[in-house]
């Protein structure tokens, strides 16, 4: 892609990039209107010089994945191309920001939010593991938010750490955010899309709180783990605990288990009392 003036619009194929939404290490992603029609888009440029093998497996996984889904609960993939040496991929434009901002301007949100929320996050990554799928980053920032009040729609996105995973299967590279990472992937273990359940629970726990479970210095993994060893018990609020129907609490108890085999599946997250309500 050529370099352009910076007091000049940037163009990426019919598409023109108003702000700045994101920054990794090896995308960017805009806010983009296309040139004719008007329609407000996501843009993200990968850099395809960056990626080591394992990230370029991840991308196409992300990519055939996108591509092949439909579902309310997913952000949508509009269409993808090559340009040069970047990967742009056009995707919904989410107006209502992240999880994440959501949570730091309105801080812990009431039990019925934090179950509809749960619900949808649920719909979304059924899709996700019914194709074989893991995430490895679920977090509030990479959950969008479409619509607004009671009409707010929640969309899985980034999907640049994904891949393929198959019954009976586990991987073992170490990737996601420490915060929301499995126990078993901060030690170094293999895991499986239970990885995925244990970021479901913090994020439970983060709505409920307005902040992660477990915590860490500069988001430093051993010490975050050190600190999921040491409780013996959630570190629920105790004001907060008293306001909690039980079946909020065994839900995000049992999703967060430290062992992945008596962590609570998809399954059993799905047909848990807790989203049925009260």
């Amino acid at each position: 892609m050529e370099i352009q003036d910076p007091s000049e619009p940037i163009v990426i194929g019919d598409y023109v990039a108003k702000s700045k939404l994101g920054e990794g290490s090896f995308s960017v992603v805009w806010r983009a209107e296309h040139r004719f029609t008007g329609e407000e888009v996501a843009v993200k440029r990968v850099d395809l010089t960056k990626l080591n093998r394992h990230l370029r497996s991840c991308v196409d996984a992300e990519l055939s994945f996108l591509s092949s889904v439909n579902h309310s609960n997913i952000i949508r993939l509009l269409e993808f191309f090559q340009d040069g040496n970047f990967l742009i991929m056009v995707l919904e434009y989410c107006d209502g920001g992240t999880l994440a901002s959501y949570i730091h301007r309105h801080g812990r949100v009431q039990e019925h939010i934090a179950r509809r929320f749960m619900q949808q996050i649920g719909a979304g990554l059924e899709i996700i593991h019914a194709n074989h799928m893991i995430h490895r980053d679920l977090k509030p920032e990479n959950i969008l938010l479409s619509g607004s009040g009671d009409d707010l729609v929640v969309k899985i996105a980034d999907f640049g750490l994904s891949r393929k995973i198959y019954p009976g299967k586990y991987v073992e590279t170490v990737c996601g955010s420490p915060f929301y990472m499995a126990p078993e992937i901060l030690q170094f273990q293999r895991y499986n899309q239970k990885a995925d359940m244990w970021s479901l629970g913090a994020i439970l726990f983060e709505l409920l709180h307005g902040y992660p479970p477990f915590c860490g210095r500069n988001n430093v993994q051993s010490q975050v783990l050190r600190n999921i060893k040491s409780c013996t018990t959630l570190p629920f609020s105790g004001p907060i605990l008293q306001q909690l129907h039980p079946d909020c609490i065994d839900m995000c108890s049992r999703l967060l288990s430290i062992n992945p085999v008596s962590r609570l599946s998809f399954d059993e997250f799905y047909k848990h009392s807790f989203l049925r309500g009260p």
